[in-house]
């Protein structure tokens, strides 16, 4: 059993640490509003994810893993959630860039509920759930215990990786609050969003 368990924490923390959208809508909400609200983004994204793994332990994961109607409806709601918020961080910066205060754009909307929809919006959650979270399971456990503990597992991974990285850039503060540099982060942040929903949007599934 440890073994399994060493094996899955070494797959789930590849999977988290390679970028993705969600470190996008964290580094966005870091630049416009700081770390607070940066960290409450990673508990929406997390929460998000615990909504993942309640709904493939309850089977309807699968259900939307193996509905191509379904699949897309959620892939293009996400889609056009990272394309409005890329939309978003790049006219906020371009209005910051001709204001006269230096200060950041204001970021509209709860913080926690802007990483739950971008988490919950993300169909990849279901069907990497459904289809590589039981081959990590450990066999002795029954299945919707061994899931439950993987879903845990990759929430605590998600919590640490995302919440040290928010800490990271708070560290980096007197630079990222150069004007310069808080424009050009959040053009690329802004930038990368749209290319996230792209590739969301023209994926298959």
């Amino acid at each position: 059993m440890l073994t399994h368990l060493a094996t899955a924490l070494g797959v789930l923390g590849l999977l988290t640490v390679v970028p993705g959208p969600d470190m996008a809508v964290v580094t966005r909400r870091a630049l416009a509003a700081g770390r607070g609200d940066a960290l409450r983004t990673v508990g929406g994204i997390t929460t998000g994810l615990l909504v993942w793994g309640a709904l493939t332990v309850a089977g309807l994961a699968a259900v939307l893993a193996a509905s191509p109607a379904a699949y897309l409806a959620v892939k293009f709601l996400g889609a056009g959630y990272l394309l409005f918020l890329g939309a978003q961080a790049l006219w906020q910066h371009r209005r910051s860039a001709t204001a006269a205060a230096t200060d950041a754009p204001d970021v509209t909307g709860s913080p926690w509920r802007t990483g739950l929809v971008s988490n919950v919006l993300n169909p990849k959650i279901a069907v990497f759930y459904t289809g590589l979270l039981p081959t990590l399971a450990p066999p002795h456990l029954p299945t919707a215990w061994a899931m439950t503990l993987l879903v845990l597992l990759h929430a605590l991974l998600t919590l640490a990786w995302l919440g040290s990285y928010v800490c990271l850039l708070s560290k980096a503060g007197p630079v990222l609050h150069k004007p310069r540099v808080r424009r050009a982060l959040g053009r690329t942040t802004g930038v990368v969003l749209i290319g996230f929903g792209l590739v969301v949007a023209t994926a298959s599934g």
